[in-house]
């Protein structure tokens, strides 16, 4: 594919270095690319002939209950091909010492990047460190590894000398993965009052050759309402493009935004308001599996946000809402995404003096995973926040669970209060305990520190879990229903948009944006309302901005 590193230059100076790329020719011989949807050449798979563990929602007979429906909605969506474009570019420094290697990049999971790398190095993962203070952006893109980590460890063992490579920004397009381009077929029937009856939802995903990543979704999208009848599958078209990777949130832009659409556009067909069809199928069970939820506020965050939002001046006649030549649309749609943990390892010393150092290979990404975890460890030490240090993203620490599946903050405050809870236990000091009694303790016992390791492994992962956590594995870092396996786990929000398009110059603003969130504890409003905010921020700029253009003729960005 366009983009893929063929070859890679090692200069004593940025500049020499980039001379000789330009110098630098390769011959092809070239034939027409397969480049997107209807291009020769592409090959089409059921997803679950390409991963039979994959399972496409069915529940009854949903094109059955299409025909006999009294209204049905049945339209096609697509959404573009999207790149992540991180403020942080894309970086590796590796250095030798003996046989032992160094590697200094922005990951989203150190220990998968060590176990990665020293596979293909043929070295054992305990002859490497990976070394990730801070990601300065990542949305997926640096959760997996790519071609360049090798290239330039190799290239330090050669050299005898550190190596460090910086991608470009244009680089950055195929140096990673990217979202990937879909196409949607969504059927929905309904009666006259609303109640569905049926849907049928056919996803086509496009992937690469090699390396393909399968993102799926439409298992969430079938559990969204009180659907009766479900028929759901998935596609995956492979062309010649770079393989697409996780890019926030994974599964659930693409199918959801397909299914929001048909069902807003279902909501005009019955003359009905969009958020009362949505109470009218709103469910306390994931129809297709039969579990419960563990909670749904769906319909909470909706009463909460309209009422902010000012739904109830909604003129729901198309094309009756404006000021002077803008043309005024209001709509909704409801966000969800699976609540996930990974099993975590957490050291925690205690000092008598009070002061303590929490030591996990999470990651930050922005998101503030420091300070959150500082305050788990302080609330559970009964100590302040700045007497407590964290150290992060390294592999010389205990192993964290892969910045993805917004999983950081459950798995690795878990695993911290689980080694404070144990420090405490050996210091006898119930949760509370006063600076005189933590004194006290430390007396008696005559130690100066306490440290402990705590391990946090959720109830539905595998007694090995933890184990192959540090080894770096999918098994060991993936995410899992926390509850047990008879509920279905999910967080939800609402949100209410305002988009105005001028009549004449078909100019598109946005002026707000209302959002209303069930997303269990949060641990700290102000990196949590940073968090809401992004994503709603980023909507905007999914919408109306990203949208990766690609040359057709070269398969190129």
């Amino acid at each position: 594919h366009d983009g893929q590193i063929v070859a890679m230059v090692v200069a004593d100076s940025f500049e020499a270095a980039r001379e000789a790329a330009h110098r630098f020719g390769v011959r092809y011989q070239r034939q027409a690319p397969s480049a997107t949807f209807g291009s020769r050449g592409v090959v089409e798979q059921r997803t679950v002939d390409v991963l039979p563990e994959r399972k496409d929602p069915v529940l009854g007979n949903a094109d059955a209950a299409l025909r006999k429906s009294a209204v049905v909605h049945d339209a096609e969506y697509a959404t573009p091909t999207q790149h992540h474009n991180p403020m942080e570019l894309f970086s590796t420094t590796a250095t030798w010492t003996g046989d032992e290697l160094t590697v200094y990049e922005p990951s989203q999971f150190v220990y998968g990047l060590r176990a990665g790398l020293a596979g293909q190095l043929g070295i054992a993962p305990e002859k490497i460190r990976v070394v990730n203070d801070f990601v300065g952006g990542a949305f997926g893109s640096k959760g997996a590894i790519t071609q360049r980590t090798a290239l330039v460890a190799l290239a330090a063992r050669q050299l005898g000398r550190p190596v460090k490579l910086v991608a470009t920004r244009d680089q950055g397009f195929t140096i990673s993965g990217h979202r990937h381009e879909t196409r949607h077929r969504v059927r929905i029937g309904a009666s006259r009052d609303g109640k569905f009856t049926g849907y049928h939802h056919d996803q086509w995903e496009l992937n690469g050759r090699a390396d393909p990543y399968i993102n799926g979704g439409v298992e969430n999208a079938a559990a969204m309402y009180a659907f009766p009848t479900v028929m759901s599958t998935g596609r995956m078209v492979r062309a010649d493009r770079n393989p697409p990777i996780f890019m926030r949130s994974p599964a659930e832009v693409p199918v959801i935004f397909a299914l929001e659409s048909a069902v807003d556009e279902l909501a005009v067909k019955l003359a009905m308001d969009p958020v009362e069809l949505r109470r009218i199928n709103d469910t306390d069970k994931n129809w297709v599996t039969g579990k419960p939820y563990s909670s749904r506020s769906l319909m909470a965050c909706y009463d909460a946000a309209s009422a902010a939002f000012g739904w109830k001046r909604r003129n729901p006649q198309p094309g009756s809402m404006r000021d002077g030549d803008w043309l005024i649309g209001w709509g909704c749609a409801t966000a969800t995404y699976p609540t996930l943990v990974s099993p975590a390892v957490a050291r925690v010393r205690l000092l008598a003096d009070g002061s303590a150092r929490v030591e996990i290979a999470a990651h930050d990404v922005g998101t503030g995973a420091y300070t959150v975890v500082a305050q788990m460890a302080a609330d559970a030490l009964s100590i302040k926040p700045e007497q407590v240090s964290v150290a992060m993203g390294d592999t010389l620490l205990p192993p964290g669970p892969v910045s993805g599946g917004s999983m950081t903050t459950a798995s690795a405050c878990s695993a911290v209060k689980t080694a404070c809870q144990q420090v405490l236990a050996r210091l006898s000091l119930p949760a509370g305990a006063t600076p005189a009694e933590r004194t006290a303790a430390f007396e008696k016992l005559k130690l100066g520190a306490v440290e402990e390791i705590g391990n946090f492994v959720p109830q539905t992962s595998g007694s090995q879990s933890t184990a192959g956590l540090y080894k770096g594995s999918a098994e060991g870092s993936g995410g899992t229903n926390p509850g047990n396996a008879a509920k279905t786990m999910f967080a939800f929000g609402a949100e209410f948009v305002e988009v105005r398009v001028h009549a004449r110059t078909r100019e598109i603003r946005v002026p707000r944006i209302v959002g209303a969130f069930a997303a269990g504890r949060i641990m700290n409003p102000r990196t949590a309302h940073s968090q809401l905010m992004g994503g709603m921020i980023w909507g905007i700029g999914s919408a109306l901005h990203e949208h990766t253009e690609i040359d057709k003729r070269e398969a190129r960005y």
